[in-house]
C-alpha cells in the first residue's frame, strides 16, 4: 500500500518557489533541500509566476462609481425618512377649540 499524500502549506509552497526561481541552485538541488519532486516544483513555479501579478493588482484601487450596497443604502434612508415624517405628522397633537 502507499504512503499517505503529503498537504503542503501554502507558505511552504512559496517558499519553495521563490527559492526556484532565485536561481542560485538548481531545480534537483531545491527538490533535494526541501524533500519535495521536481514536477511540484515546476507546478509551484508556474503557479507563483501566474499569480504574481494578483498580488498588485489588489493593492490598486479603482476609481469608479461607489458600490451598489452604498446606494441600496442611501434608497433606504430616504424611504424611512418619509415614512417618519409622515409618523410625525400624523402623531403630532391637534389643537382644538374649547367651548366656554
Amino acid at each position: 500500500m502507499a504512503g499517505k499524500r503529503k498537504s503542503h502549506s501554502a507558505a511552504f509552497k512559496a517558499q519553495v518557489a521563490l527559492a526556484a526561481l532565485k536561481g542560485d541552485k538548481t531545480v534537483n538541488e531545491v527538490a533535494a533541500q526541501f524533500g519535495v519532486h521536481l514536477t511540484l516544483i515546476h507546478e509551484w513555479k508556474k503557479k507563483l509566476l501566474a499569480g504574481a501579478e494578483a498580488v498588485f493588482a489588489a493593492g490598486a484601487k479603482t476609481t469608479g462609481p461607489p458600490d451598489d450596497k452604498t446606494a441600496e443604502l442611501y434608497e433606504q434612508i430616504g424611504r424611512l425618512k418619509v415614512e417618519l415624517d409622515w409618523v410625525k405628522k400624523i402623531c403630532r397633537p391637534r389643537l382644538t377649540p374649547s367651548g366656554p
